[in-house]
């Protein structure tokens, strides 16, 4: 082939992977003078005598080619053959609740096993009913350390990973992962280093508590980073899996050693972790080599910041949010004897776990609900026609009501099977061998609607994501942290310690309630904000 032959042939390649099938000949002329040549050039290099008589060849060469997609539009018709077809999308309702319900409980297995765990053997893979308050105020402020400090980078895995999961840049889901799992980790290490620095000029804690403080962290936020991504990429038995194999790590080591159970906790976790890092790599290695992506996008780091800074935030204030009451009670010193500024208190912690049941028990609402939405959403949008705008936003108001009530049937079925964990005898009773305090029951009571209003404000905040509504999220939490953190100081240093819960409940209503006029304002305008998320 000669060289003017060649170099023709690589720009009608190049002219195709820019344009596709072109309009007309003067677009392949526009074409070819973006690509930098001039008239001049087109004599030697091409052999014509100027740009249109180049063009209209190019224009006729194309034309005459069967397969006139470029990348771009490969990559969306394979995404369009995927796509359900419409009929499924009104004939398996049933089975999709059932399905999602039960795939959100699933889910939310490995909690459960940590309670049942606890039961059975009074140990789980980060708890331990032999700690006294000292040794249970080391690891549950391990816990939050490690909950708050991940708890952004995990909303931002859900973000950007999934971004480039589901336009098939299988190459650069891994490379973000990796980058955001290292960044997180490098982040439990300098708030470490500032806890620590603070200790040591103020002295609130003796060494060795804030070394088992960071261990604690480090390990549980760890583990929550691994753990998201197989949430993201579809491949969350992984999680269940280490979490019951570092469960049973934890197990052995307590009944069969005799090592400290601090190790045997940090044994379970870093077993569970190794597990998930393992099967990461192994899965992000087969897929890469396998499935080569329709896409291999280079990241623009300033657009991923911009994309993910909203939902960073948000992931911190919604932890930190969840443990504020918690921090106030066991600092306040109403009538309590406090040894250090925060001191672990057992009944309101029990308390609290009762009432967190509202929240696990409801993931499979959440689960459903917006799938269904998801779902639901595609399916109007291309049944209806342009001018059944009105339509297609109503038919997303019922949908949305429905879920609703779905939700409020099953908020009445947990309350009632929580009353039973309170009040009868197979309850907490048979679990623990002991009654429930007053304060306990008291605690529990006003926490389950405050995570039950918390847990309907999250499913409003879903809804708000599916189409990048972002800001309106961060705001209602902010607001909400901050209402929170009034009525918990205020009621918790006046009034009783235990009390501080009451400000949870008052920044939960308002989260609920702020959500939900937005929440409503988005359904009544979903057709615009459909097509500006496009």
């Amino acid at each position: 082939m000669s060289a003017k032959k060649e170099l023709l042939q690589q720009l009608i390649s190049s002219i195709k992977e820019r344009n596709g099938k072109p309009v007309n000949p003067r677009v392949v002329s526009a074409t070819i003078e973006s690509l930098g040549i001039r008239d001049v050039d087109v004599v030697d290099d091409y052999g014509f005598e100027s740009i249109p008589h180049l063009a209209i060849y190019v224009y006729e060469q194309l034309t005459q080619e069967a397969e006139l997609k470029n990348k771009y539009q490969k990559a969306a018709e394979a995404k369009n053959l995927k796509k359900i077809s419409l009929n499924a999308y009104t004939s398996v309702r049933r089975k999709m609740l059932i399905k999602e319900y039960s795939t959100g409980i699933f889910h939310l297995f490995p909690v459960f096993l940590q309670v049942i765990s606890i039961i059975i053997f009074g140990i789980s893979l980060w708890t331990y009913v032999g700690f006294n308050n000292l040794q249970s105020t080391a690891v549950v402020l391990g816990v939050i350390i490690g909950l708050v400090t991940t708890g952004g980078f995990v909303q931002v895995i859900g973000k950007q990973v999934s971004f480039y999961w589901y336009n098939e840049d299988y190459l650069m889901t891994k490379r973000t992962t990796q980058k955001i799992l290292w960044t997180g980790v490098k982040t439990l290490i300098i708030t470490f280093f500032i806890i620590s620095g603070l200790n040591f000029f103020i002295h609130l804690y003796p060494y060795q508590f804030v070394l088992i403080v960071f261990i604690y962290s480090l390990l549980i936020g760890v583990l929550l980073l691994v753990l998201s991504p197989l949430y993201t990429v579809k491949q969350r038995w992984v999680i269940s899996v280490s979490i019951v194999a570092g469960t049973g790590t934890t197990l052995a080591l307590y009944f069969f050693t005799r090592i400290s159970i601090y190790f045997v906790h940090w044994m379970g976790i870093l077993v569970a972790i190794g597990i998930a890092i393992f099967y990461l790599n192994y899965f992000f290695k087969r897929t890469v080599k396998v499935k080569k992506g329709l896409y291999h996008a280079t990241p623009k780091m300033m657009l991923s910041v911009y994309r993910s800074f909203n939902y960073f935030f948000y992931g911190i204030l919604i932890y930190t949010f969840i443990f504020t009451d918690r921090i106030l009670a066991w600092s306040s010193t109403l009538n309590r004897n406090l040894p250090y500024v925060v001191y672990y208190e057992k009944d309101y912690e029990i308390g609290m776990d009762l009432a967190i049941l509202v929240f696990f028990l409801l993931a499979g609402v959440l689960e459903y609900s917006i799938t269904s939405f998801s779902r639901n959403m595609d399916y109007w949008q291309r049944k209806l026609k342009y001018n059944k705008i009105e339509v297609f936003n109503s038919n997303m108001k019922k949908l949305y009501f429905k879920h609703l009530r779905i939700f409020a049937i099953s908020a009445v079925i947990i309350a009632l099977f929580l009353y039973g964990v309170i009040t009868k005898p197979w309850g907490y009773e048979a679990g623990f061998d002991e009654t429930l305090s007053p304060l306990s029951i008291k605690v529990c009571l006003i926490g389950s609607f405050g995570y039950l209003f918390l847990t309907l404000g999250m499913l409003n905040v879903l809804y708000l994501y599916t189409l990048n509504q972002h800001k309106k999220p961060l705001k209602a939490i902010l607001i909400a942290f901050l209402l929170n953190l009034a009525f918990g100081i205020s009621l918790s240093r006046m009034v009783a310690y235990e009390d501080s819960v009451i400000g949870m409940l008052i920044g939960s209503l308002f989260f609920m309630g702020y959500t939900t006029v937005a929440t409503l304002k988005f359904l009544k305008n979903l057709d615009y904000y459909f097509y500006a998320a496009y």
